[in-house]
């Protein structure tokens, strides 16, 4: 019997506690796998050690999907190079997804309509990491909040950045109530739960503030459908 085709789903973890980073992306592997039975769907990070090359292991082929919101230095350099001597065919990131900007207005629509704003009354807020050394994570998210301005008449749209201007406490500045901060994040880690929360606490942020991609529920099916156009 054949071998079902492989698909490895491979986000950053965190290098200081692996095992809570691995933990939660092989649950985001395994609630894809639920919309996906024609592949078997694995989930590594790239900080816990070895756990990439299991996931691997036994497969001549697999696709591999970056949980990465840009295609910067870990998507074109650290994960190439961990896949080098494999026939493993990686994919474009997450963030990238052309269908994401549909899926988030979806997602913000409902948020909308929960608290009873109008789009055009409201401030949307995107808080990314960016890069001190190279533009590219910056362009991503600029793109992206380019995108969801056409998808919706938001009365603003700003975007911040951890590691370069504006920074998120300078983004947040003078926000009004009517706000919805949306992390670009793939994960409820770090900058989510250290940096974010500092820039909103000192800006006295009053607004809708929502938990990152990885969390929403209804991801799964969404990567189940993205990954669905890329296999054998």
């Amino acid at each position: 019997m054949p071998q079902p085709p492989r698909v490895i789903i491979v986000s950053h973890g965190q290098p200081s506690d692996p095992d809570v980073g691995e933990a939660e992306i092989i649950a985001l592997a395994q609630a894809t796998a639920q919309h996906l039975p024609a592949a078997e769907v694995r989930g590594a990070t790239l900080a816990a050690k070895g756990a990439l090359e299991t996931a691997l292991d036994g497969c001549d082929a697999p696709l591999i999907y970056p949980f990465f919101m840009s295609d910067g230095w870990f998507t074109k350099s650290a994960l190439p190079k961990r896949l080098t001597g494999t026939n493993a065919r990686q994919l474009p990131p997450f963030g990238l997804d052309p269908d994401l900007p549909a899926f988030t207005t979806h997602w913000l629509t409902s948020v909308l309509q929960t608290e009873n704003w109008r789009p055009e009354d409201t401030s949307l807020f995107i808080a990314a990491h960016g890069s001190g050394r190279s533009p590219r994570p910056a362009e991503v998210t600029q793109t992206f909040a380019g995108h969801l301005a056409e998808l919706r008449p938001w009365g603003d749209i700003r975007c911040g950045f951890v590691e370069q201007e504006p920074f998120l406490e300078q983004a947040a500045t003078r926000l009004p109530s009517q706000s919805i901060c949306l992390p670009f994040f793939a994960l409820k880690r770090g900058h989510v739960l250290e940096d974010l929360p500092e820039a909103l606490t000192k800006t006295n942020f009053q607004g809708r503030l929502l938990d990152p991609f990885g969390l929403h529920p209804d991801l799964p099916a969404f990567l189940a459908k993205s990954l669905a156009r890329d296999l054998p």
